[in-house]
């Protein structure tokens, strides 16, 4: 595939619409903010592609029934593995909604996504506890948008240096998750995917760290001209 050239033209290039799992139409827009937001039951098979809000994006590897809890009544699971670390999970059908396993968002969605990504001026509760609360109620939640604010909020406090060991761990987290989402979506790598998401962010809450370096740089610059053109003093 032809490289990223910016946010705005790797969106252009996946313009077709796909077609969306749960009405069966082609539409650009499913919706898929959170766990099935029509009362439609999903059917997931074999090698779909499938998110699930506390591991990321996962591939669906079949069913199976068990009765794990002796009750004499067998239970169908789907089996998933997650892409990131080929973690296996087992998810009880009849709980999918409840965990908010599903499908991935589309390459139209991923416009509101950047839109999220790059808001320039997030607003962030100041306390500690709250915002690291809040962040963790997102993350939850299931909707990707809402896992981007998290990393949006997140990677301007990274930006200056104000990120606690707790809140590291969270943004890192979040990051994996939006770009295991991201990369199906896209049909790119997970690299491509990653760069996708930087460029996003270098539109907003680190575009200020971007500027802030450049004219870091070219004071030192202009400080380093002086010092050459400077008159050496006489012994």
């Amino acid at each position: 595939m032809p490289p990223i050239g910016c946010v705005s033209g790797f969106l252009a290039q996946q313009s077709r619409p796909l077609k969306c799992a749960i009405r069966g139409q082609y539409a650009p827009k499913c919706g898929f903010r959170a766990a099935n937001p029509y009362n439609y039951r999903v059917e997931f098979k074999k090698d779909d592609i499938v998110i699930y809000p506390q591991h990321g994006a996962c591939k669906v590897k079949g069913k199976k029934k068990h009765d794990f809890f002796g009750t004499g009544k067998k239970e169908e699971y789907l089996i998933l593995e997650t892409i990131i670390n080929e973690m296996t999970l087992q998810v009880p059908l009849s709980k999918l909604d409840e965990v908010g396993v599903r499908p991935p968002v589309n390459p139209d969605e991923l416009e509101d996504l950047v839109a999220v990504l790059s808001k320039a001026d997030p607003r962030v509760p100041s306390n500690w506890s709250r915002r690291f609360k809040n962040h963790q109620e997102k993350l939850k939640s299931g909707d990707v948008y809402q896992v981007a604010e998290v990393v949006r909020n997140l990677a301007a406090r990274n930006r200056d240096a104000s990120l606690s060991a707790a809140e590291r761990t969270m943004y890192e987290r979040a990051r994996v998750n939006l770009i295991s989402e991201i990369a199906p979506a896209l049909k790119v790598s997970k690299e491509e995917a990653e760069e996708f998401l930087n460029q996003a962010l270098e539109k907003g809450v680190l575009k200020p760290a971007k500027i802030v370096k450049k004219k870091a740089e070219a004071v030192a610059k202009v400080a380093d001209d002086a010092d050459a053109d400077a008159p050496e003093d006489d012994e």
